[in-house]
């Protein structure tokens, strides 16, 4: 028995030394571990942060480009038809979004989809403007059919929703 107590003596203390000195180590080192991670982070954001200013940027200039307004002073030309000018915003406005999808891959999911909505609300009012139309007649009916339409919309246009939408989520990185 007193074999047990002398080896208790010595055994409780160096238990206690033991697990004192793990968990010392093993918070040092978590936290070792975290300051790691958060420079490895901070790394990466001075790579990517500007990559996602410039996707907002490019997206925010695209959706001014293909507004109805732009993309009419843009591609009317004198003789065009309804038929011309149709194809040719349907044709440009589909380009232009083509050009820029890999910018998706710096911007939320929502806004992407916002954008992509934006366009095909934007592709859909072209259309229903020339379906009344004569397609030879002259291009002249088709921009006024469509600018009235612009003016006769409620709320903003989408493609300005769309904007604002990519202003407040590039706010939300500061």
């Amino acid at each position: 028995m007193e074999l047990f107590l002398e080896l208790l003596k010595f055994t409780i203390p160096a238990l206690i030394v033991f697990f004192t000195a793990y968990f010392l180590l093993k918070m040092l080192l978590d936290e070792r571990q975290r300051i790691d991670r958060m420079a490895l982070k901070q790394d990466a954001q001075k790579i990517t942060l500007p990559l996602r200013l410039q996707a907002y940027e490019r997206l925010t200039l695209l959706c001014d480009r293909v507004s109805i307004h732009n993309s009419l002073l843009r591609i009317r030309m004198p003789g065009m038809t309804v038929a011309d000018l149709k194809g040719a915003l349907l044709l440009s406005i589909s380009q232009e979004f083509e050009h820029n999808t890999s910018q998706q891959l710096f911007v939320s999911e929502t806004l992407w989809r916002i954008i992509n909505l934006a366009k095909s609300q934007t592709l859909d009012l072209i259309t229903e403007a020339a379906e009344d139309l004569d397609p030879q007649a002259n291009a002249g009916l088709l921009v006024d059919k469509l600018l009235a339409a612009v003016d006769a919309q409620d709320a903003m246009p989408p493609l300005q929703r769309a904007i604002v939408a990519i202003r407040t989520e590039a706010g939300q990185l500061f």
